[in-house]
């Protein structure tokens, strides 16, 4: 595993996700922040997703689907907190690919539905993006 800092000599930059922070990404349905970036504007909106296999799955449409097709770099934030104060906080920075397969679309939106315990079928419009992991920072408190 590589190891940079932030430039700050503070949180911890990994190339790879670590463990701890993968059981964190699994543990619970948090919502977290995808950010895009399209022309030197930032976006940034909440999203429901799913971790496994070293990637992150996010079915999604409008503005953050159309910002991905023009810039594929992005930044998912995922923070848990309990009686106002934050337990955890992953940050992961990585290239976003639109998966065009409608049967994985599918089985993708079926699980992160399950996850957050929405129906299965429900948000049939959003497209698959997959999120190939370059780095990696989080904290526990």
């Amino acid at each position: 595993m590589a190891i940079a800092f932030d430039g700050r000599g503070r949180l911890p930059i990994v190339t790879d996700v670590p463990a701890e922070a993968e059981r964190l990404l699994e543990s619970e349905p948090v919502m977290a922040h995808l950010g895009t970036c399209v022309e030197g504007r930032p976006h940034v909106a909440p999203v429901w997703y799913r971790y496994a296999d070293d990637a992150v799955e996010i079915v999604t449409t409008g503005r953050k689907l159309a910002n991905i097709r023009e810039n594929p770099r992005v930044a998912l934030s995922v923070q848990a907190d309990e009686a106002g104060e934050t337990k955890w906080t992953v940050t992961l920075l990585g290239t976003a690919t639109i998966v065009d397969d409608e049967k994985e679309t599918e089985r993708a939106r079926e699980r992160i539905n399950e996850k957050y315990g929405a129906e299965p079928e429900a948000y049939a419009e959003n497209e698959l993006v997959r999120i190939d992991v370059g780095s990696t920072s989080y904290r526990t408190y």
